[in-house]
């Protein structure tokens, strides 16, 4: 199954900032070791195939070639050129993939990917998806939300219920709507306005407490209080709720394969070449959906049963997974050597190396170059970090216990190494 996150802990964690959010984005670049880079939100990793191809194009004329997948369903353009800010910036406009300038960096939005296509949920979360962009897009306070900030919109299946949004809806079997922080019952047609409501609340209650923080998890302020504060708002705007407790149950994404009206594929390590990205607009109708898991949703609604088989062997032969006994989608890494000059092993590479030590079972992999970990999940898995003089330090993250740790000096230790610290 795709690596999960866990959800964060009802407990805040305080945190103190002392710079501004220098998260990338669209017009803000990072200036990375193989170029700049370029982050663009797609909320719910949703795009038509004609942005698609406009998005391929811009990073093969500016930048690398290839489309990066993010964790949260975004698209990353890296090996950019300096001084192609303002022309990557009106392609991407052009596409209709910048509806907002002032709020391009806070359009973080995961959906569940399969909604409306394979029967499983409990309702189509893209009124919900669309709703919310535009309120996001509209709101003069959420431009001082982080770009980290993360919402989620979950069709009741607890996909994306479990990746730790510092805002979640979740759709319910009496046709309503819970959301958090609140920990409220709110209708299905009030949820994208109160989920926005439940942002700025954040925002006043940070201010409030002069506190400089990027996420709900880390404001100074217990838990219980800022829901308390969120009910306050949702009634002060006129939106009925009711304290209720939040759904239990929390699954990954979706395994490759065909899955209702849609095929599923993982990405490895989450690059697409243009090749590969070429082959996915092709097999698509008229849109692809980006998983926060880096794998692609494509729809294929009324497509014939023949069809969907050849388009799946198609993206096999491209590269892309499609058996859903893979390891691939268990298997994570930061960009590494030699994106980033901190990582001290190149260890996409050696990722993929060590493939068949992951098997066809056992615990999820990341693999990071550096003690930072970037981008690492936060459900069990077992983290693989490059040490500074060589080799990698392994160990197992599982709630509730310890994490056992076991090293590995060179890359045929891997395995021996997995053994050593999991059952």
């Amino acid at each position: 199954m795709p690596m999960a996150a866990e959800p964060p802990s009802p407990q805040a964690v305080p945190a103190v900032r002392e710079r501004g959010d220098a998260c990338p984005g669209a017009l803000r670049l990072h200036a990375a070791d193989d170029g700049a880079l370029a982050r663009v939100r797609l909320p719910g990793g949703v795009l038509t195939t004609g942005q698609a191809r406009a998005l391929g194009q811009a990073a093969r004329r500016l930048g690398d070639g290839d489309i990066h997948l993010t964790s949260r369903g975004n698209a990353q353009l890296r090996g950019l050129a300096d001084g192609c800010g303002a022309e990557l910036a009106a392609e991407l406009d052009a596409a209709g993939l910048l509806p907002s300038w002032e709020h391009e960096r806070v359009r973080n939005i995961v959906a569940s990917p399969l909604s409306g296509l394979d029967g499983g949920g409990l309702r189509d979360v893209r009124p919900w998806l669309t709703a919310l962009d535009a309120a996001l897009c509209a709101s003069g306070a959420a431009r001082g939300l982080s770009g980290r900030f993360l919402f989620a919109l979950d069709d009741g299946r607890g996909d994306v219920a479990g990746l730790g949004a510092d805002v979640a809806v979740r759709a319910v079997g009496d046709g309503g709507a819970w959301l958090a922080p609140g920990s409220v019952l709110v209708a299905a047609d009030d949820a994208p306005r109160a989920a926005l409501l439940a942002a700025e609340t954040f925002l006043g209650a940070a201010r409030s407490h002069a506190a400089r923080v990027w996420r709900v998890s880390e404001l100074p302020l217990p838990a219980a209080e800022l829901s308390r504060l969120v009910r306050a708002r949702l009634t002060a705007e006129g939106i009925g709720h009711e304290e209720r407790p939040g759904p239990a149950g929390v699954t990954g994404g979706p395994l490759p394969g065909a899955a209702g009206d849609a095929l599923s594929v993982h990405v490895p390590l989450g690059r697409l070449s243009a090749g590969q990205w070429t082959e996915l607009t092709e097999v698509a109708g008229t849109e692809l959906r980006l998983t926060p898991w880096r794998g692609v949703v494509v729809p294929v609604a009324g497509t014939a049963a023949s069809r969907t088989a050849g388009s799946l062997a198609r993206l096999a032969a491209a590269g892309l997974v499609t058996d859903p006994a893979s390891p691939w989608p268990r298997v994570g890494a930061c960009v590494g050597r030699p994106g980033c000059a901190k990582a001290h092993a190149d260890v996409r590479a050696d990722a993929a190396r060590t493939l068949d030590a992951v098997g066809r079972h056992g615990p999820a992999l990341y693999w990071s170059g550096c003690e930072r970990r970037c981008g690492h999940p936060s459900g069990d898995h077992v983290e693989v970090v490059a040490a500074p003089g060589g080799g990698y330090r392994l160990s197992a993250t599982t709630a509730g216990t310890g994490p056992p740790t076991a090293s590995a000096d060179d890359l045929r230790r891997i395995r021996a190494a997995l053994a050593d610290i999991t059952p």
